[in-house]
């Protein structure tokens, strides 16, 4: 959970803005990475945020070091919208949320 925090800090230039983090687990996603998800209830102006970034040789083989920001934007999003900006293997973590969520 710490290193979640620091990693939102970092990719959107804000604390996590809430205290209480629903764990949503793990899954490995098509580029072989294996994501630990949490999601929280908190306030977030979205227009607000600010990237780090991270340098990368491009082009590749160059020589030519550049800098990239972490994300390109931030924004919030209806559940319709959510699922087709997700990456494929990361729209499960979407419907662990809902399933949490669901009144019962």
């Amino acid at each position: 959970m710490e290193v979640a925090r620091r990693e939102f800090a970092e990719e959107l230039g804000s604390p996590v803005p809430a205290q209480e983090l629903l764990d949503l687990g793990e899954l490995r996603v098509t580029s072989g990475k294996l994501l630990t998800v949490f999601a929280a209830r908190g306030d977030l102006d979205a227009t607000a945020c600010v990237s780090n970034t991270f340098d990368l040789e491009w082009p590749p083989r160059s020589g030519r070091v550049q800098q990239f920001p972490e994300i390109d934007r931030a924004a919030w999003l209806t559940i319709e919208q959510a699922r087709v900006a997700l990456v494929r293997g990361q729209v499960p973590f979407l419907d662990r949320l809902l399933a949490r969520i669901a009144p019962s």
